[in-house]
């Protein structure tokens, strides 16, 4: 996990996330078996973890369920995912996940797509 200690610092608990996003935590587990978000097992007690960015004020990332989904499909596990989302990328610019976040999911899917060949 030190290369998602390095890049994400801000984390939730599948109840905090149930909270932010007014639902109860079993709609929070479906929305991970659906691919809408990405949880970690992390911390001691060892819990599922959700990086704070994958949400916005208004819910979930915009497109993030599709580009999940074309990841793990070329074979990304969740760690690799999440790394891969929250890693700088020179020719974006930014990070795949400000790129979501702010809308623009067009070149994220791109290089999703290559990736995941």
């Amino acid at each position: 996990m030190n290369d998602l200690d390095d890049l994400i610092t801000d984390w939730l608990t599948l109840p905090d996330v149930a909270l932010r996003l007014d639902l109860e935590v079993s709609r929070v587990h479906r929305l991970l078996e659906d691919g809408h978000l990405i949880a970690v097992r992390r911390g001691d007690p060892v819990v599922r973890m959700i990086p704070a960015l994958l949400l916005t004020d208004d819910g979930v990332a915009p497109y993030l369920q599709g580009t999940v989904t074309l990841l793990r499909d070329g074979g990304f596990d969740d760690v690799e995912l999440l790394t891969w989302l929250f890693t700088e990328d020179e020719t974006l610019p930014g990070r795949p996940i400000d790129q979501l976040r702010s809308g623009q999911r067009g070149e994220v899917r791109r290089r999703a797509q290559a990736l995941a060949l």
